[in-house]
């Protein structure tokens, strides 16, 4: 009987130690595991990029003198009126931006698109007559201030200076070339977007930019050789609007910075 009872705790104390070795095994299997690293959404450094998207632009036109051979240009008032384009414009951007904290992005940037933006109206004052209106490109040179709404979703605001460049032509009823001029506005810029990093050095963006000056700007219009009068002065205005869609790859220049929530 004293036997039987030996061989029993025998069996039963050789199972508890097995299944306390089997327990420790699957401890240490557990705190084994690797740790996956997360994925580090660093905003600060440089990037480049390019864009592409629709430009809006509008431009007042007005004459004030008129050439004279031989004499003064005489004052000679009239309305030419308003064209309103749209059309296709996209190029590329640089820039750096700055983290400040958890959620504040500081900036500069540079942001460069051409396209042919045009149309064509009947001068007020001259019915039979017409303007056209070639946006040809526009620069930018902006300042930015963002707020990461998550790691990887950054909303923004800029304001800078921007230079707009455009051709006008003004033509005859005939359709003949009467006069015309190309010339570079500088002026302001104002605008804002939302980029989101899809990848530690790359990110995507929509932004909207709002550019105009504040004064008229006074332009020399030539007209042909022999064409008389030969030229006029022209106070124009421009406003010119951009919706954009872009990717930038960023450069990081120092070590991770993790926006952590």
């Amino acid at each position: 009987m004293r036997r039987q009872m030996k061989l029993a705790f025998a069996a039963a104390l050789s199972l508890c130690l097995g299944a306390t070795s089997v327990a420790s095994a699957a401890d240490l299997a557990i705190k084994a595991r690797p740790m996956v690293a997360p994925i580090m959404y660093n905003w600060q450094g440089c990037y480049l990029g390019a864009n592409a998207g629709g430009a809006f632009s509008r431009m007042d036109t007005y004459r004030v003198t008129q050439d004279v051979v031989g004499a003064a240009p005489v004052p000679l008032p009239a309305t030419y009126g308003r064209e309103n384009d749209s059309g296709f414009i996209g190029g590329g951007q640089a820039g750096c931006d700055f983290m400040a904290g958890k959620d504040l992005v500081f900036g500069v940037q540079g942001m460069f698109d051409f396209g042919s933006v045009n149309g064509k109206h009947s001068l007020t004052d001259f019915p039979t007559f017409s303007e056209t209106n070639s946006l040809k490109s526009v620069l930018t040179a902006t300042g930015r201030i963002g707020y990461l709404f998550t790691p990887q979703l950054l909303g923004y605001g800029k304001m800078g200076v921007a230079f707009m460049r455009n051709s006008n032509s003004v033509y005859q009823p005939s359709g003949a070339l009467s006069e015309s001029a190309a010339f570079t506005l500088p002026g302001m810029v104002a605008g804002g977007g939302l980029e989101y990093m899809f990848a530690p050095h790359w990110s995507v963006f929509v932004d909207y930019s709002y550019m105009w000056i504040e004064d008229m700007s006074g332009q020399h219009f030539v007209a042909p050789p022999a064409l008389i009068p030969p030229g006029e002065t022209l106070n124009v205005k421009p406003v010119v609007q951009t919706a954009l869609v872009g990717i930038n790859y960023k450069f990081n220049w120092d070590g991770p910075v993790v926006a952590k929530y």
